[in-house]
């Protein structure tokens, strides 16, 4: 099942590290061990190491996106209008008269 993990396989090239692809070419994992001498490792030192296979890395993008939708909302103005009566007092005066009549008769005795 773990077969394949960069930390299991082998670091110098050989038959057995070499991976064939759909179109037939040879692809190696690994640098030839007999290439190290020319210039690849430390110059002047005796002994050179092959490079460290490191276990490949992820980088993770996170994107966003907007999606803009658009919503109707219908409004209604309602015109409500007050009408307001106002009311005043105005006093209309008549005025009217009456006349009472009183007959007084002095010394006559019979009221003649």
């Amino acid at each position: 099942m773990f077969k394949n993990r960069c930390c299991e396989r082998p670091m110098s090239f050989s038959q057995e590290t070499q991976m064939n692809f759909t179109s037939g070419d040879v692809y190696p994992t690994a640098v030839d061990a007999g290439m190290m001498g020319m210039g690849m490792g430390m110059p002047g030192c005796g002994c050179t190491m092959p490079p460290v296979q490191e276990c490949p890395q992820e980088r993770v993008c996170h994107k966003e996106f907007v999606h803009e939708v658009p919503h109707i909302v219908p409004i209604n103005t309602r015109v409500i209008n007050h009408h307001i009566y106002r009311h005043s007092y105005t006093p209309c005066y008549t005025c009217c008269e009456e006349n009472v009549v009183s007959n007084v008769y002095d010394g006559c005795p019979n009221k003649f």
